[in-house]
């Protein structure tokens, strides 16, 4: 179905009832937005998104579970009955920054959980999402990596999180390319250490994060796709 000129364009974050994921809500919202606060526990969602509706930013909490099939395949049918359009995926779901693990006695369950929401999770929604991102005038996919996916720069620590965010990555990589004829830009975007519940404190304000997956969102149609950035600046892979 062709994206309606009638509505505002629709972005959807997943993971956005906190940290960074609600800063980029808010911002799409002021930007113009109708802003998707996907949420894997509905009441955490309504919870983040109220203060903002009463604001008068349209945002709208929506139950999203990346690891689930079924919320997943839900939400992409409530996009399409409700607006026929998405224009912005901001994949930011992720977990399982597990600094007490190292690669040689890593539990590999815990490793199989990180990929099944870190790297599958995104993929999984993006997959569910290209119907409606193909027919956007201006369509974007940000998933937020980490310089922790780095390979050039990966040394032994956070082994789930940090081969997950590579994985990210290399997906980031080949989206781009296969849509790229569709013209939906598909960027990886490290925010940095960010002081959240999962980067903890020390650094820099969720402000400054939220800005630099912004920057992908806000890339003109003839901007880079299929790259891996920070504050604008690309990184090694």
């Amino acid at each position: 179905m062709p994206a309606s000129p009638a509505h505002s364009p629709v972005a959807v974050v997943t993971g956005a009832n906190r940290g960074i994921g609600l800063e980029v809500v808010r911002r799409l919202a002021e930007s113009g937005y109708t802003a998707v606060l996907g949420s894997r526990d509905p009441a955490k969602g309504e919870a983040a998104a109220e203060p903002l509706i009463r604001a008068g930013l349209d945002v709208v909490p929506a139950a999203l579970d990346v690891d689930d099939d079924e919320t997943v395949t839900a939400l992409a049918r409530w996009l399409t009955a409700e607006y026929g359009r998405c224009d912005v995926l901001v994949n930011n779901a992720a977990i399982l920054y597990d600094t007490w693990q190292r690669p040689a006695t890593a539990d590999l369950d815990v490793v199989r959980r990180a990929l099944e929401t870190n790297l599958l999770g995104a993929w999984r929604t993006a997959l569910a999402l290209v119907p409606l991102l193909r027919d956007s005038p201006h369509p974007r996919i940000v998933n937020v990596s980490s310089g922790g996916g780095s390979i050039s720069g990966m040394g032994a620590g956070a082994p789930a999180y940090c081969v997950s965010k590579a994985a990210l990555n290399a997906s980031t990589r080949m989206l781009a390319a296969d849509l790229r004829g569709h013209g939906v830009l598909v960027n990886a975007v490290c925010p940095g250490w960010v002081a959240t519940d999962m980067g903890g404190p020390g650094g820099r304000p969720v402000a400054e994060g939220a800005r630099s997956v912004m920057w992908a969102v806000e890339l003109p149609d003839n901007g880079p796709t299929g790259g891996f950035f920070r504050d604008g600046r690309p990184l090694d892979w």
